[in-house]
C-alpha cells in the first residue's frame, strides 16, 4: 500500500474539532451540550452584510481577480487608515480566510527546516499551518500565573539560531484572550531589527478589547520595520461572519506581497459572493461594535465569576479576544473533556471544551488546562459553568 507523507503522518489534529463525533452522540442521546469549546459568535451578522448578499444581481459568479476584488481592498484600506493602521490597497491580499493567510505566509517565507518562534499556548492551527510547508515551530513559554505575558524579551532571544525565520504572534491572543502592550510590541521589534526576522501578527480580534484604557497596537505602524512586517486578519470575528471565509495578508514588503500572489494565483481567487457581502459589511456603523463589545465583556466578566467560585480552578482575566485558558484539578483534560461527552450529564446537560494541550507544542504542557470560548449568552455561560462544576466534582470521585 503506498505510504502517506511525512507532512500528513505529523499533521496535529484540531484539538477544537477532534471531539466533534462524541458531541454528536451526546446529542443524539437527547443531551443538551453547551459549546464552549471554539470560537462561533452566536452575535448576528451585520445586517448591511446579509442584505448585500440578498440583493446580489448576477448572472455569472465569475473568478474574482487571485489579489480579491479592488474595490473591496481600496475599502479595506480606509478602514484600517481610520483605525489608525498604516495600509494602502496595494499593501493588501485577500485570501480564503486569515488560515490561508497565514498559510501563504509561512510558504513564502521558510524552506523546509526553518524556525518559527511562537509564544505558547497558541491557536493549533498555528502547528498545522507550519507542518504544510515543512517549517518548525519553536515554543516560548507563557504561564498561566503571569496571565500569559510575553516572557522576558532575553527568554525569547535565546531560541533565535540561524534558522529562525520569523516570530509569530497573535495579539490579542486565542487561546489565551491576552493583548500585548505597544512596549511588548517594540521589544519584539528590537529582536526582529537586529536579528532580520519577520514579525507575523494574527491581528483578526483587534476590536475586541474591554478594559478601560486598553489599546491594540498593531505592527504594521511599527514604521522602521515596514520591510519585516507581515500582519493577518479575518472578518469571521469582526463581523461575526466566520463562514463567509474572507481574510487578508497585509504588508509593505513588495517581494513578499510578490511571492504571496504566486501562491494566491495557485489557488485562483478568493471566493466572489463573500467578498460582496465583506465589502458591504465594512459600513456597518459603530453602534454594532458598541453592542458587541458591551455584551462580550459582560460575558467574559461572567464567566470569570463563575469559574473563580469553583474549587481548584485557576483561571485569568483575558483582557481581549473571546477564550481563557482554564486549570482544572484534574490531570488528563483530554479525558475529561471526552467523559463529559461520553459519560457525562446533568439534568441532559453536558459541556464540550477544547482540552488545552493542543494549543501546546511543548510536550507535557496544559495537560490539565481548557480553553473555554465565551461565545455563547450569559444565562447559558452560568448553566454551563453550573455543569462543568457539578462534572469535575463526580469525575474526581470514580
Amino acid at each position: 500500500m503506498p505510504t502517506i507523507s511525512s507532512k500528513g503522518r505529523n499533521m496535529p489534529e484540531s484539538p477544537i474539532r477532534k471531539l466533534a463525533p462524541y458531541a454528536d452522540i451526546a446529542k443524539q442521546k437527547g443531551h443538551k451540550v453547551y459549546h464552549l469549546n471554539i470560537g462561533q459568535p452566536d452575535i448576528k451578522t451585520p445586517e448591511v452584510a446579509i442584505e448585500a448578499v440578498k440583493n446580489i444581481d448576477l448572472t455569472l459568479i465569475e473568478y474574482s481577480p487571485s489579489a480579491g476584488y479592488e474595490s473591496y481592498r481600496k475599502k479595506l484600506a480606509k478602514f484600517y487608515q481610520r483605525q489608525n493602521v498604516n495600509v494602502n490597497s496595494e499593501d493588501i491580499i485577500i485570501t480564503t480566510g486569515g488560515s490561508e493567510a497565514l498559510l501563504f505566509a509561512l510558504a513564502t517565507i521558510t524552506d523546509p527546516g526553518d524556525e518559527i518562534i511562537i509564544p505558547e499556548p497558541f491557536y493549533a492551527n498555528y502547528h498545522a499551518f507550519a507542518s504544510s510547508t515543512s517549517a518548525t515551530v519553536i515554543p516560548v513559554i507563557s504561564t498561566i500565573e503571569s496571565g500569559f505575558a510575553l516572557p522576558s524579551i532575553d527568554t525569547v532571544e535565546k531560541l533565535i539560531t540561524p534558522k529562525t525565520k520569523a516570530i509569530l504572534i497573535c495579539n490579542p491572543g486565542n487561546p489565551t484572550g491576552y493583548l500585548y502592550t505597544e512596549a511588548e510590541i517594540k521589544q519584539l521589534a528590537g529582536l526582529i531589527k537586529k536579528h532580520d526576522l519577520y514579525l507575523i501578527a494574527d491581528e483578526v480580534y483587534r476590536e475586541f478589547l474591554y478594559d478601560g484604557d486598553d489599546v491594540h497596537f498593531s505592527v504594521m505602524n511599527l514604521e522602521d520595520l515596514q520591510q519585516n512586517v507581515i500582519m493577518v486578519d479575518s472578518v469571521s470575528k469582526r463581523y461575526s461572519m466566520c463562514g463567509a471565509r474572507i481574510g487578508c495578508l497585509v504588508t509593505k514588503n513588495k517581494t513578499v506581497l510578490a511571492t504571496v500572489m504566486k501562491f494566491a494565483q495557485a489557488r485562483l481567487s478568493p471566493p466572489t459572493i463573500e467578498q460582496i457581502a465583506c465589502e458591504a459589511a465594512i459600513d456597518t456603523p459603530q453602534s454594532y461594535f458598541d453592542e458587541v463589545i458591551a455584551e462580550y465583556k459582560e460575558r467574559r466578566n461572567t464567566l470569570i465569576t463563575e469559574l473563580n467560585k469553583i474549587e481548584g480552578v485557576v483561571v485569568t482575566k483575558p483582557k481581549g479576544a473571546f477564550y481563557c485558558i482554564a486549570e482544572l484539578p484534574i490531570e488528563n483534560a483530554d479525558d475529561f473533556a471526552q467523559w463529559l461527552l461520553e459519560s457525562y450529564d446533568l439534568n441532559g446537560e453536558t459541556v464540550m471544551v477544547a482540552p488545552a494541550a493542543g494549543f501546546y507544542s511543548t510536550p507535557g504542557m496544559g495537560l490539565n488546562q481548557v480553553r473555554i470560548a465565551y461565545v455563547l449568552n450569559k444565562t447559558d455561560l452560568v448553566k454551563a459553568v453550573n455543569v462543568l462544576k457539578e462534572a469535575l466534582l463526580v469525575y474526581n470521585k470514580r
